[in-house]
């Protein structure tokens, strides 16, 4: 069972098992049909396509992120019509490093679903290694997929308030450090973080080709939780602009065995709403 990362190499070993899906989550926030559209000229055999807006978040709505949580139900009837049920290995992809296929991954671990891994490297890396592409949508046979969701897996900005009003939780947000320290905001109407958050850019998580670091390196990075040695593992939020990057530091945690860690799924969309919360700028801090 990978319930984490799994390599071109090890996938490609059970690319025709009926008992494992994959999932092409190509898509670009500034161009939301562009990865449907990748999808369909190549994708990895067998591949269904998730869409972030369509089918891994619910409808923004004046109070919520970008790209709020699906209805359990709704993400669940759609798995079971992509072929997924409780037996299946789920293998998920794009190509941006990870950076969209680990909402999936997170959404199907809230639902109770482990068996599902992050391509490493995703398309770019699969492509190079000469693998074999399709060019045909798949047709998957339909299943019954029963959600069982744990929501002690995020927290919602109520939640987050207290939590970080103690001092015993630590939020770290995976923006790149310019969107951190408010000096540029291409997708939100406001700049900046939020107060007490350390930067902790997705990137870091990445090797100079875009595949995931070590386990042993990832644990080196976040062992510390920069200087911060008395929160452990499970005091840890984790946001970004709309709760999707931010699953790539939660999974790069998990990869390390540092296990327990929560989504803020809301993130800096949803703090933004209300304009009584603080708005921090200035300095990123890393890890």
């Amino acid at each position: 069972m990978y319930q984490t990362l799994i390599t071109p190499a090890q996938l490609i070993a059970h690319l025709d098992n009926p008992n494992w899906v994959i999932f092409d989550c190509r898509f670009a926030m500034t161009q939301p049909e562009l990865g449907h559209q990748q999808y369909l000229s190549a994708h990895i055999p067998h591949a269904r396509y998730a869409d972030l807006d369509k089918d891994l978040a619910s409808a923004k709505s004046s109070d919520t992120g970008r790209h709020p949580l699906p209805a359990p139900h709704t993400l669940a009837h759609k798995l079971g019509l992509w072929g997924v049920d409780k037996n299946t290995q789920v293998i998920v992809y794009d190509d941006s490093a990870g950076s969209i296929a680990v909402r999936l991954w997170w959404l199907l671990r809230w639902l109770g679903h482990s068996s599902v891994a992050v391509l490493s490297g995703g398309f770019p890396r699969w492509q190079k290694e000469g693998l074999p592409v399709s060019h045909t949508p798949s047709h998957p046979t339909p299943k019954t997929f029963v959600a069982q969701p744990d929501d002690s897996l995020w927290v919602t900005t109520h939640v987050l308030e207290e939590h970080l009003k103690s001092g015993e939780w630590l939020l770290i947000d995976a923006r790149s450090p310019e969107r951190f320290r408010g000096e540029q905001e291409p997708l939100d109407p406001v700049a900046g973080h939020i107060p007490s958050a350390i930067n902790l850019p997705f990137a870091g998580n990445l090797d100079a080709d875009g595949n995931f670091l070590s386990a042993d390196l990832l644990r080196q990075r976040f062992a510390h939780l920069n200087g911060h040695p008395h929160i452990k593992p499970d005091h840890v939020i984790h946001s970004c602009g709309s709760g999707v990057t931010a699953c790539h530091n939660l999974l790069a945690m998990e990869a390390a065995g540092l296990l327990g860690s929560k989504l803020y799924a809301g993130s800096w969309s949803e703090w933004i709403t209300d304009s009584q919360r603080p708005v921090a700028k200035g300095e990123a801090v890393f890890l």
